[in-house]
């Protein structure tokens, strides 16, 4: 199974959602770091079950545990070990599923695959396994903050048909995002957001949003041409992610029914580099980063798992009725919001040790 990505900075996963617990390993951090726990749990409480009534009611305080690779709250540049337990399991609510493959869950694919699965949960197909990403992702956040001045923030573009205003991509913060329960900075848009999210959960239904993230400060040059493009990295990546259904980035999909006059992104000096007057390429020209903000979106899916009557089949073809059990959230995008952020900087800052390689190793 693939739980591993990354070249320079590698990261491999492990856990499922109802085994003792779930957790990353680190390999290719720099020496040296200050690194502690406290440096880490800020991202892993954004995306944890129960914080408000939008999401799932599991209780977990995904609290992570440093096994590995510091010593008196410093990296050594060996391999670090983070582990987040799993402490309200219920693996008993998902019974009736073991016979039953949820609609447009994990179950049957997994089945066909592995020809065995975890049937508790969605097993590695559960968005618990994102806990180890988000970890390894808040670390390399800190590098590129300190090192580079890089800055990544996510926050909730639309909930169903409800859509917020597009916030200043230089300014947006992660406090700003944080303000509403909902994490969508335009506050209007987000208390409907809030109600129809509401409105679902005690229906037993779910629906599904988008999230953008913008990232800012990032140096021209990375990018790994021509199968590695930053935005193909970037779209792997996001895709990665559960429940995600679509990627664009900058323009996206509006940008195709656009006139190149329109859409080209003219050059002009800023400073003492080149920079562009508008900035539709997303940051991103030729699979290379030019200096601008990158900036993308991601299409998340209804979660698929709901608690209304669904009719289906068994495993054996005959006529069921699935009543789903267990706690699952009505809309993933809150959540997910730390995730994108973690799987950008996981990118990123594999991409800028990359080309630090190539630049120490020129003649």
């Amino acid at each position: 199974m693939s739980s591993n990505f990354g070249t320079i900075y590698r990261v491999s996963t492990f856990g499922e959602s109802h085994c003792k617990a779930v957790g990353v390993v680190i390999d290719g951090c720099p020496p040296d770091l200050d690194l502690v726990e406290a440096d880490i749990q800020p991202q892993l409480d954004r995306r944890r079950p129960g914080q408000s009534s939008l999401s799932t009611d599991r209780q977990e305080q995904d609290r992570v545990t440093i096994l590995s690779g510091t010593e008196n709250g410093k990296t050594l540049g060996t391999p670090i070990a983070l582990q987040v337990a799993n402490r309200d399991q219920r693996p008993g609510d998902y019974g009736e599923m073991a016979a039953i493959p949820r609609p447009s869950h994990a179950d049957y694919t997994y089945q066909m695959k592995y020809g065995i699965r975890a049937s508790s949960g969605g097993g590695r197909s559960s968005a618990r396994e994102t806990i180890g990403t988000v970890a390894a992702g808040a670390v390399a956040d800190k590098i590129l903050r300190l090192k580079y001045g890089i800055e990544i923030v996510a926050w909730v573009g639309s909930v169903g048909n409800i859509n917020s205003r597009e916030p200043d991509h230089l300014t947006i913060s992660r406090e700003w995002v944080d303000e509403t329960r909902v994490r969508c900075p335009d506050k209007n848009a987000a208390i409907e957001m809030e109600k129809l999210i509401v409105e679902l959960k005690d229906a037993g239904d779910s629906i599904g949003g988008t999230v953008s993230c913008v990232i800012r400060n990032v140096p021209a040059g990375l990018g790994e041409p021509t199968y590695e493009k930053l935005e193909a990295k970037l779209a792997q990546a996001m895709l990665a992610i559960p429940a995600t259904k679509g990627f664009e980035i900058g323009s996206g999909f509006s940008g195709s029914r656009l006139r190149g006059s329109v859409h080209n992104d003219p050059f002009i000096k800023k400073g003492n580099i080149l920079g562009t007057a508008t900035n539709n390429s997303g940051g991103i020209q030729g699979g290379i980063s030019n200096g601008e903000p990158i900036f993308f979106r991601i299409a998340f899916k209804p979660p698929a798992t709901i608690s209304l009557p669904q009719d289906t089949v068994n495993f054996q073809g005959e006529p069921a009725t699935l009543e789903a059990k267990g706690r699952h959230d009505p809309c993933v995008v809150p959540r997910a919001v730390a995730i994108v952020e973690s799987m950008s900087a996981l990118v990123i800052l594999d991409m800028a040790m990359r080309q630090e390689a190539r630049i120490a190793t020129k003649f």
